[in-house]
């Protein structure tokens, strides 16, 4: 018998150990399902914090960029949760500008670095900028997202025109609007803005800049007319225009369209108008300026972001 209780001690202590293990995997599933539940309630958290609404922001901004880096290096990361925790954050301190704009970068990335949320990424950044109405900031991270993420233009566009409109908002902004509508292929819009800015501008470089913008517009519009007329031109005589003297010729050009430089426009093999190989004009480079702070995996996200809260 005393044998028997002898081995029966190590068998003993393995099936506690299972047991254990058993309750701690369920006690963390219930905890994080109450946790859950609590994050679900951000105005009811924020009834509860007896005053201390900015500091109770604080401390779960922080359970938000533990939570992210936590799940980020994890095999099979798993976000569920990020979304709430900017929920309560921001709504315990709705000037936590910081994390308007690292909350977005979490929710839009995608892959293992992110939840691949952008519709939760402009939902946030939108109820920062409610919340925030002179960050103009905030308005480029939503001019951002819908124009990186989603490739929305004329909703970027309407975006940066907002953040353009903000007090002490850099010229920039009204110029990248303008870009955006042009690469939406909103020519019209692109033309209206930039011809805002060189109306309203008493800065030289950047009138000069709204002047090339502004050229470089018609000079398209110019080329998407003779694109139109050089297939018109193919289908009456079956071959593409060598010049814009064939399509006067044809009756299709009642004259002949210069570039901002004076000179006429040429047609590849393929009909497609361009600039003449002897123009001194140039159309104007696309700024790089589409880009926002992507998330840094060398460290933890918690040591490399700190709070910055609106005054």
């Amino acid at each position: 018998m005393r044998w028997v209780a002898l081995c029966a001690i190590p068998v003993f202590f393995c099936a506690a150990a299972v047991l254990q293990r058993q309750i701690d995997v369920r006690a963390a599933t219930l905890s994080e399902a109450n946790e859950e539940l609590i994050l679900r309630s951000p105005e009811a958290i924020r009834k509860l914090s007896l005053g201390y609404d900015a500091l109770l922001g604080d401390i779960y901004w922080t359970r938000a960029v533990q939570y992210y880096g936590r799940e980020m290096n994890e095999p099979r990361p798993d976000f569920h949760l990020l979304w709430p925790l900017l929920d309560v954050t921001t709504t315990l301190d709705p000037r936590l500008e910081v994390a308007y704009h690292f909350g977005a970068i979490f929710l839009s990335e995608t892959g293992s670095i992110g939840a691949g949320r952008t519709d939760l990424a402009i939902k946030l950044v939108k109820k920062g900028v409610a919340a925030n109405p002179n960050i103009w900031q905030l308005g480029t991270d939503l001019g951002f997202l819908y124009y990186w993420r989603l490739k929305d233009y004329p909703n970027a566009t309407a975006a940066y025109l907002e953040a353009s409109r903000v007090p002490n908002a850099p010229p920039w902004i009204k110029a990248m609007a303008a870009r955006v509508a042009q690469t939406g292929g909103s020519i019209e819009t692109s033309q209206m803005i930039w011809g805002q800015i060189y109306d309203s501008t008493k800065d030289a470089t950047i009138k000069k800049r709204a002047k090339e913008e502004l050229q470089g517009l018609r000079a398209q519009e110019d080329m998407i007319q003779l694109g139109k007329l050089a297939d018109q031109y193919k289908q009456r005589v079956g071959r593409y225009p060598a010049s814009e003297e064939d399509l006067r010729a044809a009756g299709l050009l009642p004259g002949i369209a210069v570039d901002p430089a004076g000179f006429p426009y040429e047609f590849d093999s393929d009909g497609k108008p361009r600039l003449n190989s002897k123009t001194t004009f140039q159309m104007p480079k696309e700024p790089k300026v589409f880009s926002a702070p992507a998330a840094r995996t060398e460290s933890s996200p918690s040591e490399q972001i700190q709070g910055t809260r609106v005054q």
